[in-house]
C-alpha cells in the first residue's frame, strides 16, 4: 500500500513539475521575507544563551577541537567518496542533476528554514561540512538513472514514480533513523556539537522533504526540455537489480527497531524534571544593539585566523584534490581502456598470455587505429568480429570494416547515415547495412468516425493503389471496428514420470487459476494473466498462458512471467520436469488451428456497408457478383484446400505491409493474417453490399522491437498510435490492431472487385510491366 502512494505521489510530482516548483520557490520566499519576530521569550533566551554566543564566544576546550576536527575530516572523505562513485557512473547529467539538487537542498532550504525560526549560525564553515557529512548522492542519483532509463518523455513520468515507489519507502525509513541517530549529539555535552546537531536534524528534515517534492519535479522538467534519452539500454539491467535490493525485509526490521530504541533514548533524556531541563537548541540573538563593526571584525578575524583543526581540514583537502586531478583522471582513462579490453577478451581470457602487452598497446590505440590495423586484430581473433562496435564505439565504422572483411559485393547496399545505436543489442547483430523499402500510403480510411492514413511497406506493385481504391470505397459509409479479446499466449511443455502425477497437477492448475496469477503477474507492470488453457497427452502436459500485455507485443514479457510461473509450479511438483518454454502451443509464427478458434494476440472483426452505387461507380461490379465470387473462393475455395485461418483473398498482403512499416515483427504475419471475410447484400433493397472481416490472432505492439526505430516510429506516429499509452495502457495496440483490420477490409474488397471483372492482371500489366515486353 506504502509502495502505490509514493508512487502515486511521485507521478504527480514529475506530471505537474512546474506546479511543484513553483509551489516550493514561492514557500521558500515567503519564509525568507517573513517579519523578524522572537519565538522565545527573552527570559527564557537568556537563560539558556544563544547560538550565535555558543559558536562565537565559546572557550574551545581540547574536547570540542578533537571532536568537530574528527567530524570535518569524515565529512570531506565521506563528500569525496560520493562524488568518485558518481563520477564512476560515466554519465554527466546524473552527476550535475544529483549534485546540484543536494547543494541546494541542502544548503538554500535549510537556511531559509533557520530564517523563518529566526535561528542564526554564524559558524558557517561548521555547518558546511555538517551539510558534506549528510549528503546521500546516491538515491538522487538512482532517481535520476531512473528517469534517464526512459526513452520519452511519458515514459519519464513513468519511470520517476516507480523510482519514487522504490526509493520513497526506504528514504523515508532513513530520514526517521538518521535525525534519531544525529539527535543523539545534541547529549554529548560539547557545546557547538550540541547546537550544529539540531541544525543538521534539521537539515535531514528539510532534505527528504524536498527530494519527495521539488527534486522529482525539477528532473521531469528538466529533461522534458533536454530531451534526455541517452544510455536507456544499459540502465534497465542495472535498475531491474536496484529494485530487488532495495527493499531488503531484514534491513527494514532492523531500521524499525533502531528507531523505536531511539526515540525512548530521546523521550528519557528530553522528559523534563523541572522547568530549568528545558533544552531549547535554537535560541534567537538577544543583543540586536551590540556593535555591528566590533561583531563583523570578530566573524572576519575568526575566519581568517589558522589554527590546528584548520591546518588539518587544509592538508586533507590538498591531498584529495591532488590525488584526483593528478592521478584518478589518468587512472580513469586507462580504465575505460581497460573496460574495453575486459569487452573484447571475454572469450580469450586466458589464451596468449605471453603476447597480452603488446595486444593491450594495440588496443589503447584501437581509436587512432586505421582500418586495416583493426582488421588484422579481428583475424588474430583479439577483436571479435560481433564486438566492433563496443570495441570502436562507432557504429559506421564497425559496419565499414565488417563489410571489408567478408569481402562480398556490397556495393548496392548502403550502410551510411543510419543510427545503429537504437539497432545494437534489440534489433540485428552483425550489421553490414540496412533496406531501404517503399512505403506508400493508402487512405483516407474512414474507422469509427476517424480518419488515418496508413503507411504501407512494400515492393508488390499494385497493393497500395489496389488499398487506396478500397479506402475510396468505404470513406462515405466508413468502417466500424470492435475488439473482442485480447491476450499473447506462450504455452510451454513439461514432463512427469507418470500419468498420474501428470494428472494431479492439471487438476491443481484448474483449481488454482489465483494462486498462479500472482506470480505471474508479479514479474510486470503490464503482464496480466487472463486464462490457462493446460493440454495432457500422455505424460507431457502443454499449458496454454494467455495474458495482457499493455502496448507491447508482449513475447519477452509473457516469457518472464511464464518461466515464474513454472517455478511457482516446479516448488509444488517436484517431479515436474521443464522440457521447453515453448511447446509449440503457443503458437508462435506457424500456422496453428487453436490461434485460429482460440485467438492469440488482438481479436478485431471490422464490418462495413457500401452502397451499391459506390459498388457500381468505385469497384466497378455488382454486389451480386462479388457475393457469388467470395462464397465461391474465398469460403469453398479454402475449405477445399484444407485451409487453416485463410479464408480471405489476400490479408497477409496488407498485414505485412503494416508490420513492416510500423516494427512489428514480420515473421508474425503467418499468424496474425488469420482472416475471414465475409459477404452479402443488405439493404431495403438488397442492393447494398454488407461486408466483414474477422481477424482473431493479430500479433502486434507499439512499444519495444523494431518500433523503436526513428522511421518505423514516424509510421506509428502518422497513426496516432506510437509508444505507450499512459492513460490507458494498451489502448494505442488495440488501435493499431483495429487499423489493421481495416485496412485488409478495404483491401480484400478492392482485389475481390478486381477478380470479379478480370481487372487483376490488366492492372499489373499496365502499373508494373508497361515497359516490358513480353
Amino acid at each position: 500500500m506504502y509502495t502505490k502512494f509514493f508512487r502515486v505521489h511521485g507521478e504527480f510530482c514529475a506530471s505537474h513539475p512546474w506546479e511543484v516548483i513553483v509551489a516550493t520557490l514561492t514557500l521558500t520566499a515567503c519564509m525568507l521575507t517573513v517579519e523578524q519576530q522572537s519565538f522565545i521569550s527573552p527570559p527564557k533566551a537568556k537563560i539558556h544563551g544563544n547560538c550565535v554566543e555558543c559558536l562565537q564566544d565559546v572557550e574551545y576546550n581540547a574536547a570540542d577541537v578533537i571532536v568537530m576536527t574528527l567530524i570535518r575530516c569524515l565529512a570531506v572523505l565521506y563528500g569525496y567518496y560520493q562524488f568518485c562513485n558518481l563520477h564512476k557512473l560515466g554519465s554527466k547529467y546524473i552527476l550535475g542533476i544529483a549534485g546540484l539538487f543536494t547543494v541546494f537542498s541542502s544548503f538554500i532550504f535549510s537556511t531559509t528554514l533557520l530564517n523563518l525560526l529566526q535561528v542564526e549560525v554564524v559558524e558557517l564553515k561548521d555547518a558546511l561540512f555538517f551539510f558534506l557529512l549528510l549528503i546521500d548522492l546516491s538515491k538522487a542519483a538512482k532517481l535520476a538513472e531512473y528517469a534517464l532509463s526512459a526513452s520519452n518523455h511519458e515514459e519519464v513520468k513513468i519511470n520517476i514514480a516507480r523510482g519514487m515507489s522504490v526509493l520513497g519507502p526506504t528514504i523515508t525509513l532513513d530520514t526517521i533513523v538518521e535525525t534519531l541517530v544525529i539527535g543523539v549529539g545534541t547529549l554529548s555535552g560539547v557545546e557547538r556539537l550540541n547546537v550544529l546537531s539540531c541544525f543538521a536534524c534539521l537539515s535531514v528534515i528539510v532534505n527528504y522533504i524536498v527530494f519527495m517534492t521539488f527534486y522529482p519535479a525539477c528532473l521531469s522538467l528538466t529533461l522534458e526540455v533536454s530531451r534526455i534519452s541517452e544510455s536507456n539500454f544499459s540502465l534497465c539491467k542495472a535498475l531491474q537489480e536496484d529494485e530487488q535490493k532495495s527493499s531488503n525485509p531484514v534491513l527494514q526490521r532492523v531500521k524499525i527497531i533502531m528507531s523505536v530504541g531511539l526515540t525512548l533514548v530521546h523521550a528519557h533524556s528530553r522528559w523534563p524534571q523541572n522547568e530549568d531541563d528545558v533544552i531549547t537548541p535554537f535560541v534567537v540573538q538577544e543583543e540586536p544593539n551590540a556593535s555591528n563593526e566590533s561583531s563583523l571584525y570578530s566573524l572576519i578575524m575568526k575566519w581568517v585566523s589558522l589554527s590546528t583543526d584548520h591546518l588539518v581540514i587544509l592538508i586533507l583537502l590538498s591531498a584529495l584534490v591532488v590525488k584526483f586531478v593528478f592521478f584518478e583522471n589518468k587512472l580513469s582513462g586507462t580504465d575505460s581502456k581497460s573496460d574495453l579490453l575486459k569487452i573484447l577478451r571475454h572469450d580469450q581470457e586466458v589464451q596468449t598470455q605471453q603476447s597480452s602487452l603488446e595486444d593491450e598497446a594495440k588496443l589503447i590505440e584501437l581509436e587512432e587505429s586505421g582500418d586495416n590495423d583493426v582488421m588484422e586484430l579481428v583475424r588474430t581473433k583479439v577483436i571479435s568480429q560481433y564486438n566492433l562496435e563496443k570495441a570502436l564505439g562507432d557504429c559506421e565504422r564497425a559496419v565499414r570494416i565488417r563489410r571489408k572483411l567478408l569481402k562480398a559485393n556490397f556495393e548496392g547496399l548502403p550502410y551510411k547515415n543510419y543510427d545503429y545505436h537504437k539497432v545494437m543489442g534489440v534489433c540485428c547483430e552483425n550489421n553490414v547495412g540496412y533496406i531501404p523499402v517503399p512505403v506508400g500510403v493508402a487512405g483516407p480510411l474512414k474507422l469509427d468516425g476517424k480518419t488515418y492514413y496508413v503507411p504501407l511497406a512494400t515492393t508488390e506493385g499494385c497493393l497500395v493503389a489496389s488499398t487506396n481504391r478500397g479506402c475510396r470505397a468505404v470513406n462515405r459509409c466508413g468502417i466500424k471496428s470492435k475488439l473482442i479479446a485480447d491476450g499473447m499466449t506462450r504455452g510451454p511443455v513439461v514432463r512427469f514420470s507418470t500419468l498420474e502425477k501428470a494428472t494431479e497437477t492439471l487438476t491443481w492448475i484448474e483449481s488454482n487459476f489465483d494462486s498462479i496469477k500472482v506470480k505471474f503477474d508479479g514479474t510486470s507492470r503490464f503482464a496480466r494473466l487472463t486464462k490457462i488453457h493446460p493440454r495432457l497427452f500422455g505424460r507431457l502436459l502443454f499449458i496454454r498462458f494467455v495474458a495482457k500485455t499493455g502496448d507491447a507485443m508482449g513475447m519477452n514479457m509473457l516469457s518472464k512471467a511464464t518461466e515464474a510461473a513454472l517455478q511457482f509450479l516446479k516448488d509444488k511438483f517436484e517431479d515436474m520436469e521443464i522440457l521447453s518454454l515453448s511447446g509449440n502451443f503457443c503458437t508462435d509464427k506457424k500456422s496453428a488451428a487453436i490461434n485460429w478458434l482460440e485467438g492469440r494476440g488482438k481479436s478485431v472483426i471490422c464490418e462495413a456497408i457500401i452502397p451499391e452505387e459506390i459498388v457500381r461507380t468505385v469497384l466497378k461490379t455488382t454486389v451480386e457478383r462479388l457475393v457469388d465470387v467470395n462464397l465461391s473462393k474465398n469460403l469453398i475455395g479454402s475449405a477445399a484446400a484444407g485451409s487453416v485461418g485463410g479464408f480471405n483473398a489476400h490479408a497477409a498482403n496488407i498485414v505485412t505491409a503494416i508490420f513492416i512499416a510500423t516494427g512489428q515483427d514480420a515473421a508474425q504475419n503467418v499468424v496474425s493474417s488469420n482472416c475471414m471475410t465475409l459477404m452479402e447484400s443488405c439493404g431495403d433493397d438488397g442492393k447494398d453490399l454488407y461486408i466483414t472481416c474477422t481477424m482473431p490472432s493479430i500479433e502486434i505492439g507499439t512499444v519495444g522491437g523494431g518500433t523503436i526505430l526513428s522511421p518505423q516510429g514516424a509510421c506509428l506516429d502518422m497513426l496516432g498510435v506510437k509508444g505507450s499509452n499512459v492513460e490507458r495502457p494498451g489502448e494505442n495496440a488495440n488501435q493499431l490492431a483495429k487499423i489493421v483490420c481495416a485496412t485488409v477490409l478495404a483491401g480484400e474488397v478492392s482485389l475481390m472487385a478486381a477478380l470479379t471483372e478480370g481487372h487483376l492482371v490488366k492492372s499489373h500489366l499496365k502499373h508494373n510491366r508497361s515497359n516490358v515486353k513480353l
